[in-house]
């Protein structure tokens, strides 16, 4: 039996630079299967985001501010370590082909490695959203193409705004 403070969450990690609307049905997903999940925004200074932490964390709010049992948080250091924090059960992670399993079941092992109580759960998206990366989102915006419809109402105006700072 469950303690009281025990509660069935599973955290969703990423950098979300920016947010794609492959991440918003990944959480809904997520929400189907778990009491609660965590949004886990790290700052991946690796990966030089276009987007400031906060400009990511304000983002995903805002596109799912409407889910209930959402919560959207910034992470650093060992995801693992910020698991048992949470007192999460589970990791999720988006698949869209092949080419991201590889690297993931990595991750998903050596997470695994560091502490046997954490699972991973690999979920897909929609096969609307199966090819869709935030790299992908950022070149074709960044070349003025639209990605209106892929993003988060929130993220098409910061691209759109981004992208008339750069054409002045």
């Amino acid at each position: 039996m469950e303690s009281p403070e025990q509660t069935h969450t599973a955290i969703y990690p990423g950098t979300f630079d920016p947010p794609t609307n492959g991440h918003i049905d990944i959480i809904e997903r997520a929400l189907r299967l778990f009491q609660n999940v965590i949004v886990a925004v790290s700052p991946n200074r690796r990966k030089a985001p276009l987007f400031s932490l906060d400009e990511r964390l304000a983002m995903i709010r805002d596109a799912t501010k409407e889910m209930p049992n959402l919560n959207v948080e910034s992470f650093d250091g060992l995801l693992v370590s910020y698991v048992r924090k949470k007192k999460a059960i589970a990791i999720i992670r988006g698949i869209r082909a092949v080419s991201d399993f590889e690297y993931e079941f990595q991750m998903a092992l050596m997470n695994r490695k560091l502490d046997l109580n954490v699972e991973t759960l690999f979920l897909m998206p929609s096969q609307d959203y199966c090819y869709l990366s935030s790299s992908l989102i950022k070149e074709v915006s960044a070349l003025g193409g639209d990605v209106s419809d892929l993003v988060p109402k929130t993220v098409s105006r910061k691209l759109d705004q981004m992208q008339e700072v750069n054409t002045e």
